[in-house]
């Protein structure tokens, strides 16, 4: 059993996977106390404007705050004139630009590095809101800076009544149980499918910590495309054994088993959907915020091995790794990565969100041609050790 953890409130990561994980909601005073005024309400307008930012202006109409409109980036500060008195920021990957934020899903150790989507953060004046919604992921909801009214209500799914004509899928009611103000530093959990409406109280900024699931259309076309690779697989099939004449616009059921069971034996590949499912799984969700690395060689590497620096994982990237048939496999970005037996643990603390020294543990020539061929895909960084 794990120890009782400050950002659960003081229960383990077991008791709440068990009894709150995608089941029922959490709220934690004082969860994550860092991650007050890490960035402030300028920051955020700031990164809006970045050409590179996936950022959404949402506007409530001052005469029917029922009537939303919504723009997506790019943003310019003409946006930003004129607003209404109820409106909205949102943007994504906050995690991506701020190294702080980023240390911070460190807090979820107990949720596997695959589950994570991004950091997104929200920016509203008083009175600002989303509207009332419901999203098929888990989150973790933490105030940074100023003050936000959550209520909580019931369970939904795609058959629930929203509001007709909207850019947002806003739920038509709410059936309030939980009515709560969120002071900076703390966290509300919120399962999928549970409704929920935030309502600044003053300039706020709240961090939403998204766990996202795959669904089954993308893992099967990734399938498919690992298939569609395989050049022997688009050979026409064997036909089947003919006994006897069928009808000329009959499929019988002797053939259509014969398909689907060639089908069904190339799904029972592991190692074809192995790949195809940890491609899908290590894909930056946001490809254009990886930077473009300075290239450099080993020498440059061996030249700085006692100078003070380590190696951790690129914000942006994603790196996850497979124990199959007592070899750890690992995938990096959405490809495959083959690394030498000699810096695979290495890799996988930092897969595991550690980071490693770059001192002369690490002189091993497979070793820096590794490192050399990871930060120069800006899968790894190195970055200066704190004195």
């Amino acid at each position: 059993m794990s120890q009782p953890l400050d950002v659960l409130g003081g229960i383990t990561a077991e008791q709440f996977l068990s009894e709150y994980w995608q089941k029922k909601p959490l709220l934690v005073r004082n969860a994550i106390p860092e991650i007050i005024d890490l960035l402030v309400p300028a920051d955020v307008m700031e990164l809006a404007l970045d050409e590179n930012t996936t950022a959404r202006l949402i506007k409530q109409k001052d005469k029917d705050p029922n009537q939303w409109t919504v723009k997506n980036a790019p943003l310019i500060k003409g946006d930003f004139q004129k607003l209404p008195k109820l409106w909205t920021l949102l943007v994504q990957a906050v995690d991506h630009y701020s190294f702080d934020l980023a240390e911070l899903w460190g807090k979820f150790p107990f949720i596997p590095q695959w589950r994570r989507d991004d950091i997104m953060v929200s920016y509203a004046p008083n009175g600002g809101s989303v509207g009332k919604h419901f999203d098929f992921y888990d989150v973790f909801l933490v105030q940074g800076h100023g003050h936000r009214r959550w209520q909580l209500g019931q369970m939904c799914d795609e058959d629930s009544e929203i509001i007709a004509g909207q850019p947002l899928k806003i739920l038509s009611e709410i059936d309030v149980n939980f009515d709560e103000v969120l002071a900076p530093g703390d966290l509300l959990y919120v399962p999928p499918g549970l409704a929920h409406y935030g309502v600044a109280e003053d300039d706020c900024l709240t961090y939403s910590f998204g766990f996202r699931m795959p669904n089954v259309p993308d893992m099967m076309d990734r399938v498919c495309d690992k298939f569609s690779e395989n050049q022997t697989l688009k050979n026409p099939l064997v036909d089947i054994i003919r006994d006897q004449v069928s009808r000329a616009g009959e499929v019988t059921e002797n053939e259509l088993a014969y398909l689907k069971a060639e089908i069904m034996t190339q799904l029972q590949n592991s190692i074809v959907l192995d790949d195809a499912i940890m491609s899908l799984m290590s894909e930056s969700k946001y490809p254009e915020n990886i930077p473009e690395a300075e290239e450099m060689g080993t020498g440059d590497l061996e030249e700085v091995l006692d100078q003070g620096y380590h190696i951790q994982l690129e914000p942006a990237s994603r790196l996850l790794y497979s124990d199959q048939d007592e070899q750890i496999l690992f995938w990096a970005n959405g490809e495959g990565i083959c690394i030498s037996e000699a810096f695979t643990p290495f890799l996988k603390q930092i897969a595991d969100g550690q980071t490693v020294e770059l001192n002369l543990d690490l002189a091993d020539e497979e070793i820096l041609e590794d490192l050399v061929m990871l930060l120069n895909e800006s899968i790894l960084m190195l970055v200066p050790t704190e004195e």
